[in-house]
């Protein structure tokens, strides 16, 4: 049987690889935030958001420990979607400014998001053995979704697990590594998608001015005129 979307998400939700973060996930999910104590945790691994055949494929480090680990839903219940889905919204990828929680009617429309490693780690730092544990769900995802042209690596760490699996999927990675940086582009050349890295959305980089809201959407200006013009080579 071929495989599918679903069965990926199936496969990320089950899995248990990594019991330091497994067993994270859980706990939080039992002791929550005390301002959301009353909330009902997801307390999993998170899969994907979006659309089924994406030009662009958004990259992440990892779901928060209170917002992704709580909601399902990547970069949804925590100070980074505002930022993120008000601009996705701005460029034409979602059909609405905020993500709330799983059902709440969002869209996104040739655009999906994805983290690096699935699970909610412990400080925001997963282990490179963790991040390896994880790097198969990342590939069977770029080869289901054939129409992606553009990565969109949200951080340091996520370029450099979107080259890693480049690398796995036969693209040639130079000598020195292509170097990370907010507005950095690197085209590993055909069948490849061209790798796109900007700031990472989180409260200490726009709140600090580090990243602001014209940044962002400048990224995703380029990322839509590549995605039309590989389309269209």
């Amino acid at each position: 049987m071929p495989e599918t979307l679903r069965a990926l998400d199936r496969d990320v939700i089950a899995c248990e690889r990594c019991e330091r973060l497994v067993g994270w996930c859980r706990q939080v999910a039992r002791e929550k935030k005390a301002s959301l104590r009353d909330e009902v945790y997801w307390g999993k691994p998170v899969p994907s958001f979006g659309d089924a055949s994406p030009r662009l494929l958004i990259v992440g480090l990892a779901p928060g420990a209170h917002g992704a680990n709580r909601t399902g839903r990547p970069f949804t219940g925590d100070g980074a979607g505002p930022f993120l889905y008000g601009a996705l919204y701005r460029a034409g990828f979602a059909t609405r400014a905020d993500s709330v929680h799983r059902d709440d009617g969002l869209e996104l429309v040739g655009a999906r998001i994805t983290n690096a490693v699935r699970c909610a780690p412990p400080g925001n730092r997963p282990t490179p053995v963790e991040a390896r544990a994880c790097r198969p769900f990342l590939v069977r995802e770029l080869a289901l979704c054939s129409d992606t042209r553009v990565i969109l690596a949200l951080g340091g760490f996520a370029w450099a697990e979107v080259l890693a699996v480049l690398a796995e999927r036969g693209a040639r990675i130079s000598r020195p590594s292509p170097r990370f940086g907010h507005g950095a582009e690197w085209d590993p050349g055909s069948p490849f998608p061209v790798v796109l890295g900007a700031f990472h959305p989180s409260q200490l980089n726009t709140r600090t001015g580090r990243l602001s809201p014209a940044m962002f959407d400048a990224v995703l200006r380029r990322a839509r005129s590549l995605s039309r013009a590989k389309a269209r080579s």
